[in-house]
Parts: C-alpha cells; structure tokens; sequence
C-alpha cells in the first residue's frame, strides 16, 4: 500500500514526541476533523488495532502504510474491514496519520450525512498544546500561551457540557478553535499547557465560553453588540493590540468583483452602516445598488466580501476618466479601511501578547478580557 504523504518526513521528529506524551487522564475530548469526505488516507506511526462500534476487534494494521478510508453503505472501509464504524488504535503510545497531519490518540471514521466522517479522540490537555500553536505563535510570551491555554481548556469544556454537534465537541477549525495534531506542538505551548495544568475560567460556578479573537483593532466588545444577547463576562475593554499585522488593514475592491459578491442589484453605488456597535463594529449596512438596495448584517457583509472583521469603512473609488454629461458616476471600485481581524469578543489574542510583553501575567490578561471570572481547577 502506499504511504501517506509526508510519512518519511515526519518520521525524523515523530521518536521525538513520544518522549513528551501525556499519560492517558480523566478528560478526552473529540474533535471533528473532517466531514463529508469522499475517501482519505489513514496510517499509523507503530501497528494499530481496528475495532467497530461495539468494541469488537477487526484485526490489525501494519505500522508505517498508508490505507485508503471510504464510506460504503451502511458504513466505512478502512484496510479491507467494513464495519458501521471503525476506531483505530496504535499501540504503544503510537500516533495516527490522517490526511497531512499526524495526531495523538485514536481516530474514528463513521459515514456522515454526506461522506465519511473522521474523529479524533484524545487527551484533553494534550489536544490543548496543538491548539496553542495554532492560535498563537509557539515564540510569544509565556503569560499570553498560559492565557490562551486557560482560555482554549475553558471553551473546550463548555463545549463539551453544551454541546453544538451530535458526533464530537468541536471542530478543528476556526468554528471553534484550530488545531492541528503533532505538527502545531512545541516546547513552548506544551510548557503553558502544563503550568496552566487543568485551570479553567468559571463564572458563578459555571465555565464560561471563553471566546476569543485576533485582534480587535483597538477595544473588544460587549456580547449583545454582536451576539445580540447580553452574557455578564464578556465586556467591551480597552485593547492592546496595536503591534498587530491586522490592527489597521486595507482592501480595495474592484466593481466588478463586488457586484459578483453581492448579487441581484446591480452595480454597487454606496454602502452605508445603518447600526454599529460604540466602538464602531458595523450591525445593519445598507448597500445601494443600480438596480435596488439591500440590507445586510454585518457579519453578512464580512463573509460576501471576505473582510477580516466587521470594523470597518467603504469609500467609493472613481475612475478618472470624465463621465457623460448628465449622467451619475458609478463608483468604479471601493477602498475599505478596516481595523482587527474577528469577532471582537473576548479575548484578543494580539491583546494578550501586548499585556504579556509589559509584563503582565495570565491570570492579569485573563481577568482583563472576562470580566468577574475566577480561575479554579476541573472538578
């Protein structure tokens, strides 16, 4: 069979982390990394048992191959085994291949509504230390990797106990938070998992859904200014954001490229906030086009566009070349002027590396972001 790609590449470090991996705890958490797919490569670093749904053993699969998953009616086929499901174990503290990224634990794969489905399950400390290094730089302060540990460990367990999908916890992408198996790990986010060890952010008792972003371009929000629902923790404050690539942005948009991202109205004449947050983070924006207007959310605006945050202005762009007397300029493009990149609630990740560098500590950075939470231990 043929091997996954990047095998012999990963498997100069792969010995590496085997010295690093966690013992097996309490907590596991599952996370969807992939949905709906037609088929994908499946492998494992040491030989690895296959089981089905009901724990009933499907034999084995020989170390360091690679092996086509699909669906087939009813279920999934993995090494010549058909079953409902199939869970792959690798032995010995082992690693599985999915796709272009090797990941700690076991893996999944059942049919979905549209294609095959691939969980991983594992540790959820363990799963902690990717995520770090996805969303955040492995090289920031130690403060803000602990922040950004305490706060990825809370909005996992939240996720857990309140559930947003049937089959695992989260997913691995920015619908909840990424991660990306062995390949985001370092020291560095290892080292703020463990001195962070089991610490969570509560709020009355309760975890909180410690939500975060990149950079909110000058000061995060209160939640019904986006949520449109009020939650006590999540705050506007004041950021310190300012050394972010993304703090002040820039996107000129041509009219032919608006007109094919915002259909049905012709050419695009204006756009105007009709509601905006305080801080200036548009709600409701009114898009005038040549054949009708349209009202759209901010957050609708930002996905048909692809802006980086919902903070920003449109300054129509004129050609110089002189119109026809008596007839009206269209804009031949528009010049949009941004700030931040995300959502803006919570915890601002570029914030959290500015208050680390002036020497603040997590749980300061924490306690500034969400406001009235205690941090205490898992039960």
């Amino acid at each position: 069979m043929p091997r996954p790609r990047h095998f012999k590449r990963s498997l100069l470090w792969i010995g590496f982390w085997v010295l690093f991996s966690s013992p097996a705890a309490a907590l596991n958490i599952r996370v969807g990394l992939h949905q709906d797919a037609s088929s994908i490569t499946v492998g494992s670093s040491t030989p690895a048992d296959l089981v089905d749904g009901r724990g009933v053993s499907l034999g084995q699969l020989p170390a360091l191959q690679g092996f086509s998953a699909s669906t087939t009616q009813g279920g999934v086929s993995l090494g010549g085994k058909r079953a409902g499901q199939i869970t792959l174990k690798a032995k010995d503290n082992g690693f599985v291949y999915v796709g272009d990224h090797w990941y700690r634990g076991h893996v999944r794969l059942l049919r979905g509504y549209g294609g095959l489905t691939v969980i991983n399950d594992l540790n959820l400390e363990d799963y902690l230390a990717s995520v770090i290094g996805k969303e955040m730089y492995p090289t920031w302060p130690m403060e803000a990797l602990k922040a950004q540990a305490v706060a990825s460990r809370s909005y996992a367990l939240y996720r857990k106990q309140y559930p947003k999908y049937k089959l695992f916890d989260v997913l691995s992408t920015t619908s909840s938070q990424v991660y990306a198996g062995l390949d985001a790990e370092a020291n560095s986010t290892q080292e703020a998992v463990k001195a962070t060890s089991r610490q969570i952010l509560t709020h009355q008792g309760k975890v909180i859904e410690a939500v975060f972003h990149s950079s909110s371009g000058g000061h995060t929000e209160n939640s019904e200014d986006v949520w449109m629902k009020p939650v006590s923790y999540l705050r506007g404050v004041p950021d310190f954001d300012q050394s972010a690539p993304v703090y002040q942005w820039t996107l000129n948009l041509t009219a032919d490229r608006l007109r094919k991202r915002i259909t049905g109205i012709g050419d695009i004449i204006s756009m105007s906030p009709v509601k905006a947050s305080a801080t200036g983070r548009i709600q409701t924006i009114k898009v005038q086009g040549s054949k009708g207007d349209r009202l759209m959310k901010g957050k609708e605006i930002r996905a048909a566009l692809g802006l980086k945050s919902t903070l920003f202005a449109a300054q129509p762009q004129f050609s110089p070349v002189a119109a026809t007397p008596g007839t009206k300029t269209k804009p031949s493009g528009f010049l949009i002027n941004g700030r931040g990149s995300g959502h803006g609630l919570g915890m601002s990740q570029w914030g959290a590396h500015g208050l680390a560098s002036q020497g603040k500590t997590y749980r300061e950075i924490l306690a500034h972001y969400f406001k009235g939470i205690t941090i205490q231990p898992m039960d």
